[in-house]
This record gives structure tokens, C-alpha cells and sequence, in this order.
């Protein structure tokens, strides 16, 4: 009896499963086409985002980019929710986790942070697959066990550090989403909804006097990159945790 798509999507959460040799596949002229693996899904996934932005990527046009049916996909995935823990899995894959050192967990549990980030925003809006997932892939997994090594090893108590992850996971992926749409925009040429910094300053100053806080610290709202801002957010959630120790 065949295994059902649950069964396989566990089995994908063993080390070392799909061992098995695909068979090949046959193009519509007769010519042999190449196998299709959940290899071969996720590597055509990641460039049908990076061409097309994660919005474009459903599973219909996963299927015409292979060249096959959208039911034969499902023969290796249970369903688009699976396709996209495959993905983040492949990018956390990518993530170097460091041996925790207690007089530089903070520093390296910003470090993890940023090299998800970076990973993301290769991928317009990836993100977003990453939103109200549970976390059952493996790489996924090892990403989170590696921040709360870090988190431990700096004192932090086990529930903080539990949910400190969370949070931290969660702003990440908001942080990266929004750059990805306000690229998007710039590459359409869509002005109009992009305010840079100089306009910004321009419409603090025209506001009435109801606004006093805004027009005093308008170069203050407005200062620094967008990496300044993700490093500075980043700092004040961990110097939070380290608050919170002090006050048990």
C-alpha cells in the first residue's frame, strides 16, 4: 500500500529520506525530461520567487514551469503549506550556528537574526511562508535549537528564552517582508507610494502644531538605514531579556 502524503512529508523529516532513484519523466514530444524530486520542486520554487516574488508562486505554476500536471506535485508534497516549510528549510540549512559563548551571546543571537534575514531578502516576500508555521523541518529546527543554546548560555531562563525566540523569529520575518514589498515597489517605479527621506521631512514640517513631537524629532524618526533600525530593534529585544534577568 502507498504511503499517504502524511507519511511522507514524516519520512522527509527523517535524516536521510528520499533515497530512492526517480524515475524520468517523458516531455510532451516524446524526449525524456528530468525526474521530478522535491529537490527538483524546491529549486524551481526559489526561482520562480526570485523572478516572480513569493506571491506568484501557487502550486499551478510550480506545475507549468516543470512542465507537468499540478496532481503530480502532489506525489512529493502534501499541499503548498509543505512546499513552503521545504523552502525556509533550505534557507536555515544555509544559517552557521556558533559554539554559545556567555560573553557574546548577545552579539551572536543578533548574528543568526541577520543571516536569516539576509537569506530572505534573496527571495522577494519569502518570508511569508515562514508565518504561522510550526516548526517540524529539521534545518528549521537546528536554527531554533542554536538560538536557545545561545539564549541559555547567556543566563537567560528557560521560558523568556523559549519565547524570546518566537518573537525574535517573528520580527525577522515582518522586518524582511516589508523590505521585499518596498523593493518591489521601487523596481515598478512606483514612486508615489515610496516616500524617500527628504520628502518625509518635508511633510513632518507642513503638519499643524498638533503634531509637536513629530515636527521636533523629525530628523530623529527619520535617521539611519534600514539596517541601522534592524540592529538597534534587534538590540533592544535582547537588552530586554537581559533587563528582565536582573529584575527575577
Amino acid at each position: 500500500m502507498s504511503p499517504t502524503p502524511q507519511e511522507r512529508r514524516a519520512a522527509r523529516h527523517q535524516l536521510g529520506a528520499e533515497s530512492s532513484t526517480p524515475k524520468a519523466r517523458r516531455g510532451p514530444s516524446g524526449g525524456r525530461k528530468a525526474p521530478i524530486t522535491v529537490e527538483t520542486l524546491v529549486d524551481t520554487a526559489f526561482g520562480i520567487v526570485a523572478q516572480e516574488g513569493y506571491e506568484a508562486l501557487t502550486m499551478r505554476r510550480l506545475a507549468t514551469a516543470l512542465e507537468t500536471g499540478p496532481s503530480s506535485l502532489y506525489a512529493h508534497v502534501v499541499n503548498k503549506e509543505d512546499l513552503d516549510e521545504l523552502l525556509i528549510g533550505r534557507l536555515c540549512a544555509e544559517i552557521r550556528l556558533p559554539e554559545p559563548d556567555p560573553a557574546a551571546w548577545r552579539e551572536q543571537i543578533i548574528g543568526v537574526c541577520t543571516q536569516l534575514r539576509d537569506r530572505y531578502l534573496r527571495y522577494p516576500g519569502i518570508s511569508r511562508a515562514a508565518f504561522a508555521a510550526a516548526p517540524s523541518n529539521l534545518e528549521t529546527l537546528r536554527v531554533a535549537e542554536g538560538m536557545l543554546a545561545i539564549l541559555l548560555a547567556g543566563g537567560v531562563e528557560p521560558q523568556t528564552a523559549a519565547w524570546a525566540i518566537d518573537a525574535l523569529l517573528l520580527y525577522v520575518n515582518a522586518y524582511s517582508l516589508e523590505v521585499s514589498l518596498v523593493d518591489r515597489r521601487v523596481s515598478r517605479s512606483d514612486d508615489n507610494w515610496v516616500v524617500g527621506r527628504d520628502e518625509l521631512l518635508r511633510r513632518f514640517a507642513d503638519l499643524p502644531d498638533s503634531f509637536p513631537q513629530t515636527k521636533r524629532y523629525a530628523a530623529e524618526l527619520t535617521a539611519g538605514t534600514v539596517d541601522d533600525r534592524f540592529r538597534f530593534t534587534l538590540g533592544l529585544m535582547i537588552g530586554g531579556l537581559s533587563t528582565s534577568e536582573r529584575n527575577k
